[in-house]
């Protein structure tokens, strides 16, 4: 019986590797650029942002994001890092471009200083959104899109955040 199921799990894992190498959709995508971010209070942040995709299929993957924002401004510096996981729908139907959405959830981490002073704190963060890459050949796109954040911590929500990323997604 256990060497049945030793070839049924062989025999499953073979077909699906094969059933795999027959589609065109790339396995893997990575994503870096620059994020314009705008926050609650009229706060407008310039930073990075990084984002790896593994696709299961040819429309669902699941995403990890790793997005940066960054204010200095009358002597006080403000830092907001935010790292989210989860999925990701595509839409393949046109070789020129590949629309997108996603609802990420993970962690936020804020920190602000003036004159020597910290203070820092973390959170809950939400991003739901979307956007299009726009295909340069089979490996490279590049990428615009826009996510509304949600950011709870510290005992306080603040859902009114935007963060626009743009740059290129390379593709395995």
């Amino acid at each position: 019986m256990r060497k049945l199921a030793v070839l049924g799990i062989f025999l499953g894992l073979f077909c699906m590797s094969a059933v795999a190498a027959e589609s065109d959709h790339p396995k893997a995508e990575f994503f870096g650029g620059y994020q314009y971010t705008r926050l609650e209070g009229g706060v407008n942040a310039n930073g990075f942002d990084l984002a790896f995709n593994g696709n299961l299929n040819d429309w669902f993957g699941v995403t990890a994001d790793f997005g940066s924002a960054y204010k200095s401004q009358d002597g006080v510096s403000f830092n907001n890092y935010t790292y989210t996981f989860g999925p990701q729908i595509s839409l393949r139907a046109n070789k020129a471009y590949t629309p997108f959405a996603h609802v990420l959830i993970g962690g936020d981490h804020a920190s602000a200083s003036f004159e020597g002073a910290t203070g820092s704190g973390n959170g809950m963060a939400v991003l739901a959104g979307g956007g299009v890459d726009i295909n340069i050949n089979k490996n490279m796109s590049f990428r615009g899109a826009a996510d509304w954040m949600m950011l709870h911590g510290n005992g306080g929500t603040s859902s009114k955040n935007f963060r626009f990323p743009v740059g290129i997604v390379f593709k395995f």
